[in-house]
């Protein structure tokens, strides 16, 4: 771990010392240079302020692009901008068509998410091979970005989608409202870092990955040209392993507050460190009282561009009571575990979780890229039963092509292992494919 970290340490050093124009800065460019803008209401430019009208028609377009807490499987901003002729107000309806095909064998995951945690140890051998589809991450949105006299700058994101997993559901994914410094609404955790997870063909991606939405209040102040921190009160969702008649969970009372703070050099590249602290309630049946117990996580955070063609990927994140949050340990009910040492009381398991990447840009348009990631839980020793989750690890590797600025295709081999506490392993393979269409 202490490798990792100075790892993410040096490598932001010097892709802060670069500050290269990178071939993904490169590909952005060529979204931001694609879209059709519509104007509309009674007031012209004017002569002898065309420049100016430019500059700030080209500042609104970069908005749409500016977000702190952007994924790479994100739809890109609406090719079709309505704006307004004196350039303070732009919206949009975006979205993307995404289709994924994928073919497991040699241990199935059977979901169409590829996650170690669910690697059977004793597998089916109906189920030793399969072949799957699903629309997961097919979605549609609106946003309005303007500027008002009394309230400043201000932002309206809706965003639903197909989430393809279970079904062919169609979900809220976010809903928020930014005015100034201040966001409310439905929107990625504070503690997360979504530009900071590698690309991956699979909706799942690396398995150390904090990717929470909540509802939540959130306040982020840049600090100069290249810092900005931020803290936030968000709507707590904690998972608790119950134990009849012993101790069951309590609904949250306490929201979280999560925090980071940030350097970024360039709109792609940036290192990020942020934390949350949690309240735990749980019920202890034997005693018949209530109790709170705290839970904490610690995420470091990196991409940057070493040359142009190299961007690296990095993080490492670990606490206690925070598993619930991302990653592999989501799937689990984590956060709190029985004591059997003591009927009745819970507490909180360590875990730890890292990932590194590697992109390779042939040209802005073509690259290959590869991470590994790993998830390690750590619960007492003699709290867990043989044949509980313990070690979590995914290996991929895929190439990616944009045919055009919105049309991009791309496959993927994925490997994983899955390890329980009385250390039986096993692994799992995948191949899958995507198409997606940005509008």
């Amino acid at each position: 771990m202490k490798r990792l970290l100075s790892l993410v340490l040096v490598a932001s050093a010097l892709g802060a010392v670069a500050q290269v124009h990178s071939y993904v800065d490169q590909q952005l460019d060529s979204l931001k240079s694609s879209h059709k803008v519509i104007t509309f209401g009674e007031q012209s430019p004017g002569k002898g302020v065309g420049q100016a009208y430019a500059d700030s028609v080209r500042q609104l377009v970069d908005k749409f692009y500016f977000d702190q807490f952007r994924h790479f499987q994100d739809p890109a901003a609406p090719y079709f901008l309505f704006m307004s002729k004196d350039a303070q107000l732009a919206m949009g309806i975006g979205g993307c068509v995404r289709m994924r095909g994928y073919y497991d064998w040699g241990g199935a995951v059977n979901a169409s998410g590829f996650a170690p945690y669910l690697i059977s140890m004793n597998p089916d051998p109906r189920h030793d091979r399969t072949f799957g589809t699903t629309p997961a991450g097919s979605s549609l949105f609106f946003r309005v970005i303007g500027q008002n006299k009394k309230l400043g700058d201000y932002q309206l994101y809706i965003e639903a989608n197909f989430n393809g997993y279970k079904g062919r559901d169609f979900h809220l994914k976010k809903a928020y409202a930014i005015i100034n410094d201040w966001t409310i609404g439905y929107a990625n955790s504070t503690f997360s870092d979504p530009a900071a997870v590698p690309p991956t063909v699979d909706a799942q991606g690396p398995n150390n990955k904090v990717s929470p939405t909540n509802v939540l209040v959130r306040w982020l102040k840049p600090i100069g040209k290249r810092w900005s921190v931020a803290l936030s009160a968000e709507t707590p969702s904690s998972n608790i392993t119950e134990e009849d008649a012993v101790c069951e969970s309590v609904d949250d009372w306490m929201p979280d507050f999560a925090a980071f703070v940030q350097y970024a050099w360039s709109q792609t590249a940036h290192v990020r460190f942020a934390g949350i602290l949690r309240t735990l309630p749980y019920r202890d049946m034997v005693e018949g009282r209530n109790h709170n117990k705290a839970g904490w996580g610690l995420q470091l955070s990196t991409v940057l561009h070493p040359t142009r063609q190299i961007t690296f990927y990095g993080s490492v994140n670990g606490g206690k009571g925070y598993e619930s949050l991302g990653g592999d340990l989501q799937i689990g009910n984590y956060d709190l575990i029985p004591d059997p040492a003591r009927p009745g009381t819970m507490y909180a398991p360590a875990a730890v979780a890292w990932n590194v990447g590697l992109q390779y840009n042939f040209t802005p348009s073509l690259f290959v890229s590869a991470n590994y990631s790993q998830s390690h839980y750590m619960p007492h020793g003699a709290d867990m039963a043989p044949d509980e989750y313990k070690t979590g690890r995914m290996i991929a590797a895929n190439v990616f092509w944009n045919l055009t600025a919105r049309i991009q295709v791309g496959a993927e081999f994925d490997m994983g292992q899955r390890v329980n506490h009385d250390g039986a392993s096993r692994w799992a393979r995948r191949v899958g494919a995507m198409a997606q269409f940005s509008f």
